[in-house]
């Protein structure tokens, strides 16, 4: 019995994407059937980092191929990913070297969001992407020790710096800049905004996939320059179940849907407490409370993280979660939160401003 392509395609119209829930003919992740007697080879070009699952998606569409199509002889298939640019602000361009800007915001402080950053950023890059990290928290950076990364940055050429790197991440941040931990940034608020232009502009990030931004907590001059002058593909908004920080989570998601940025999701810290003698697990914080801001402002709920010492011990030393525990339950939930990211974000409009050629006007 012989197949078509089309055939190929009918029986992929049936099988679920499951990081994406949608089927891979439709998704566009199918490319490249071929068709060699009874023999099948095709590829699966996902359009988000998924490396640990690559293998799973092999085996199961070449399981649904071997079943759905009868007397099928070899069925090869080859799994990647591709990471593409996605559509920001309106009249904003995009930053040079960087294909996608996720901002990581908070409505108060003291909701753990530099730590989940980082370790949505390292996540992402244990996914096979490649990542980094803008600490734009001017008065307050804690990039640099959650990172483990010490000293100044390189000018190769006077103009730009190289982003430092830390466990397969790049990064920049005032903390790298400044002389001492206890160097405190006594500035206004224009001089801040500066820094954070120059930060993002004049760092020479090499090819990112994603640069993740780790923004200081409220809705002030930083967040309004991010909105004006940085191309953010989309924002992630944390929050704790306290209702006081839901409120302050609220004021800012809605700021960003007033300046035209996209809300991505929504994370929960400190969700449960876990007991570090017994293991007791227990809202201390309230529950429900991320679910419920999800479903006012029809947005998703990322996931929801435990209040848990280890977080803590492991940003302090710099080795934050995903690095120090790869295997452990906590990076787990990271790492599906960070997929879900860029699912999110894979089925956002693509940017297609690199297609037009410039048009210069000239007289002759």
């Amino acid at each position: 019995m012989s197949f078509t392509e089309i055939d190929v395609q009918n029986a992929l119209k049936d099988l679920t994407d499951p990081n994406t829930k949608r089927d891979f003919v439709s998704g566009k992740s199918l490319k490249n059937v071929k068709v060699n007697g009874n023999d099948i080879s095709l590829d699966i070009l996902l359009g988000y980092p998924a490396k640990s699952v690559w293998g799973e998606i092999k085996s199961m569409v070449e399981a649904h191929l071997s079943s759905a199509l009868p007397g099928v002889g070899k069925v090869s298939v080859s799994v990647s990913s591709k990471v593409v640019p996605h559509a920001v602000q309106r009249g904003v361009k995009l930053v040079e070297g960087v294909k996608n800007i996720i901002a990581v915001a908070s409505g108060k402080g003291g909701v753990g969001k530099s730590t989940t950053a980082v370790n949505l950023a390292l996540a992402l890059a244990a996914e096979g992407a490649r990542v980094g990290v803008l600490d734009a928290d001017i008065y307050g950076p804690s990039q640099p020790t959650m990172l483990g990364i010490s000293g100044q940055p390189n000018s190769a050429d006077g103009n730009f710096l190289e982003p430092m790197s830390n466990h397969g991440i790049q990064a920049m941040s005032i903390g790298f800049l400044i002389d001492g931990e206890d160097t405190p940034m006594v500035w206004r608020g224009p001089m801040v905004t500066q820094a954070l232009d120059q930060l993002l502009h004049q760092t020479k990030w090499d090819n990112l996939d994603y640069l993740v931004v780790d923004l200081p907590p409220g809705t002030g001059d930083i967040q309004l320059t991010l909105a004006q002058k940085v191309p953010v593909t989309g924002a992630v908004i944390v929050t704790t179940p306290q209702d006081i920080a839901l409120l302050d989570a609220r004021k800012g998601l809605k700021m960003f849907e007033k300046v035209g940025i996209k809300i991505v999701g929504i994370v929960e810290n400190m969700s449960t407490h876990i007991c570090s003698h017994c293991g007791h697990e227990e809202h201390i914080f309230g529950a429900g409370g991320g679910e419920k801001m999800c479903a006012d402002y029809n947005t998703e709920f990322l996931g929801g993280l435990p209040l848990d010492i280890r977080i803590r011990e492991q940003a302090d030393s710099g080795m934050p979660t995903v690095v120090a525990d790869p295997d452990g339950n906590i990076a787990r939930v990271y790492k599906q939160i960070a997929r879900r990211i860029a699912v999110k974000v894979a089925d956002m409009a693509q940017d297609h401003s690199a297609v037009f050629p410039k048009i210069v006007v000239q007289n002759t």
